[in-house]
This record gives structure tokens, sequence and C-alpha cells, in this order.
């Protein structure tokens, strides 16, 4: 039976990355995945849950999990929204029919990495781009949802690339959200480290899970005047074989 995803595309990927949820429709079509978009989606609600408001983050969640009611499966292109609805949005619930229909949904919920390595069983991908490919742990996915393993599985395997670790690759890249605007000066300091760790690798591509990583390190490389890249994983993998469904 062809398996259905609806795609939680996040506020940052609608805004900024629209490219990644178009790589990732394409990709999972051609893994044979029928994907839905449900209409009407907007922020997951972590920038007011991490800034205290956590009645207004309620208020999205509600209105997120009835979005995502009907959903098989819910594919998310960032580990940080994933982690808020898995991890937070069952505490947010008031009532038992709430919080009993936010764990429906927290259970169906996927990271991009590991829906394709972890439900779908599949590792082997060509890659979308050439030379040297290096990886970057965001917070939420190493911390909040335990997962270093998935996108690296996916990354060692790539045909046409070359894999190498990046030191410091769970240290953050001082994005954090609003944190990178209260306090700047700390946040460029620890964005400085990190993209110094990622270009002495000689990767010509830092890979990430998360839009939040991805904005703070691509205008980071491109004040640098750096030659690598940042992209998001869905940018550099490419299905092999398609199994039946248009890529």
């Amino acid at each position: 039976m062809t398996p259905t995803a609806a795609l939680m595309i996040t506020c940052l990927g609608d805004v900024l990355y629209p490219e990644v949820g178009e790589r990732i429709v394409r990709l999972l079509r051609g893994l044979d995945v029928r994907v839905e978009f449900p209409a009407g989606q907007t922020c997951c609600g972590l920038p007011l849950f991490n800034s205290g408001y956590h009645a207004e983050a309620a208020a999205v969640a509600r209105r997120t999990v009835a979005i995502f009611a009907a959903a098989e499966q819910v594919i998310v292109p960032s580990g940080s929204c994933a982690w808020m609805v898995k991890h937070e949005y069952p505490g947010l619930m008031t009532s038992v029919a709430e919080r009993t229909a936010a764990e429906r949904l927290a259970g169906r919920t996927h990271e991009l990495s590991q829906f394709l390595v972890k439900v779908l069983g599949r590792r082997r991908f060509r890659s979308a781009v050439g030379g040297r490919l290096t990886y970057h742990d965001s917070c939420h996915l190493l911390r909040g949802l335990h997962e270093a393993e998935s996108p690296r599985a996916l990354l060692r395997e790539l045909a046409g690339a070359e894999f190498v670790e990046l030191p410091g690759s769970d240290e953050c890249c001082g994005f954090g959200g609003s944190f990178s605007v209260r306090l700047p000066e700390v946040s460029t300091a620890i964005l400085d480290k990190k993209l110094g760790n990622v270009e002495a690798t000689g990767a010509d591509c830092v890979v990430a899970c998360d839009a939040g990583c991805l904005m703070q390190m691509r205008g980071g490389l491109a004040r640098r005047g750096s030659r690598v890249q940042a992209l998001h994983l869905a940018e550099v993998l490419e299905v092999e074989e398609p199994l039946g469904g248009a890529p």
C-alpha cells in the first residue's frame, strides 16, 4: 500500500526556504510516498513557547493539531518544530480529549531524516551536490529528539559525495531563535567558532536539518565570503531508483 504523508513546512521553511519543501515533495514522491499539504498551517508555536507565552503557544498547538488530525504521517523538515509537536504539544493541552489528540499527532510526526531511515527504511541515495559534505547537529534534533544517527546514515552512504565529521558538530550554531536577537554578540561568537570548524574540514557543503541553523550559518558564511554552502538535508538527496512515483 502506498504510504501517505502530510508535509508540515514550518514558518521559516515557508518564508525563507520554499525550495526545501519542493525538494521534499519530489524526494518522497520518488520513494512512492503520496504527499499531502494541509492548508492553513502556520507556525508551530515554538517561538511563543520559548519566550514564555505558553497560553498563546497552546492556542497555536490546538489549531495545528486540528489541521493535521487526519494525516497518516506528518513530515517536518526542522528538528526544532518536530520536537515542539512531539514533546511539548501534549503538555500544553488542558483537557483529556485535547491531550489525547495531541499525543496521537506526536506519535505520527517525524523529522525528515527519521522518516526516511526509521519509517521507510531507506538509506541509499544519490548526492545532488558533489564534493565533500559535513554535518551540523541542530540542538533540538540532537538533544530534544536524541537523533544523531539518521542524518549521518544517509550522508555516509550518499553516492557521489564524501562525508567527513565536523569537529564540535554537537555545539550550537548560535541561533537559538530569539537568543540571537537578544544577545547578538554572543550569538556571533558562537557562530564564528562553528564556521571556523566547518571551513577546517575542507568541506564544500555543511548540511543541517533545521531551518534556523541554516539561516544562521548561511548568513555567517556569506559575510565571511566563504566558498562553503549551507544546505538542508533534502537539498543533497536524490532518489537513485524511483519506486513508482514521479520524482
